[in-house]
């Protein structure tokens, strides 16, 4: 691996799989190297990885972290307030003071790695400005490979 000294210049690393780096990003952690941080605040992307220096602000996740994590925590949430009614009828006061405080805490609980994989998965898959990064990182995958071919080819001359 090669290591970078300036923002701007992205350390090339192996191949990185779609779910490692959607994992990666739902750590809050960089999709491309794994160390650095994903997030500078709460739900804003950091500009670049202040490890590896990749460019993270090409994102645009918008409000489709938002939506999976409504419809997420809305599948958990409501099924377990319909349970509850029917097996116990609680007084509704009692259902708000339990099911809005749940619901508000899982769903701030999952935002941020929720976003975070949407991240990976836009940078894994080169979209938006994360298509050049993607172009750099296949470059480097195929550069051992054409340099051994390449020594094959040298070797066969002599």
């Amino acid at each position: 691996m090669d290591q970078q000294n300036g923002r701007g210049a992205v350390m090339a690393t192996g191949s990185v799989s779609l779910s490692k780096a959607m994992w990666r990003g739902f750590l809050g952690k960089c999709p491309n190297c794994g160390e650095g941080h994903l997030f500078g605040r709460f739900l804003k992307v950091a500009e670049a990885c202040d490890h590896c220096g990749e460019e993270l602000f090409h994102q645009r996740a918008d409000d489709f972290p938002a939506y999976l994590v409504m419809v997420v925590v809305g599948h958990l949430v409501v099924p377990a307030i319909l349970a509850v009614e029917t097996a116990y009828a609680p007084p509704v006061w009692l259902q708000l003071v339990v099911w809005l405080p749940v619901t508000l805490v899982a769903s701030l609980a999952l935002l941020q790695p929720t976003k975070g994989a949407i991240v990976g998965l836009q940078w894994q898959i080169g979209m938006h400005g994360f298509e050049a990064s993607k172009l750099r990182r296949e470059a480097g995958a195929l550069a051992p490979v054409l340099v051994k071919a390449d020594a094959r080819g040298l070797n066969r001359g002599r």
